[in-house]
């Protein structure tokens, strides 16, 4: 089992910043791919970016590149999401997970809301 836990999310302007932070617990969390998903009001949940066990890989929806980093800090079992030039249609609850690969997540987290005001 591995428990997720977010931080970080709250309301910014539009073209301000927030970092995102995902803290793991349990299994080893250098075995996992993290990512971070989103599901605004309405709509379906849609991936926003993954990063590999060391750190070396990651890939974004094409929505926010540019725009967001993801990066992890496997000593202190945390997965991060940097947000820059946010837009009100980042507005959303902000999950990580965690999975075995890239597309397939085991574990979820219970969320934090991102609103974004224009």
């Amino acid at each position: 089992q591995v428990q997720l836990v977010e931080s970080g999310g709250g309301l910014v302007q539009a073209g301000g910043s927030l970092r995102l932070s995902c803290a793991a617990s349990g299994r080893t969390f250098s075995d996992y791919y993290m990512g971070w998903f989103r599901q605004a009001p309405g709509k379906e949940r849609e991936f926003v970016a993954v990063i590999g066990w060391s750190g070396g890989s990651t890939n974004y929806a094409d929505s926010v590149k540019g725009r967001f980093t993801i990066s992890r800090d496997n000593a202190k079992r945390t997965v991060y999401l940097q947000m820059n030039s946010l837009k009100p249609e980042d507005t959303a609850v902000y999950y990580c997970a965690a999975g075995r690969a890239s597309n397939a997540y085991n574990y979820w987290g219970q969320g934090t809301q991102v609103t974004v005001s224009s």
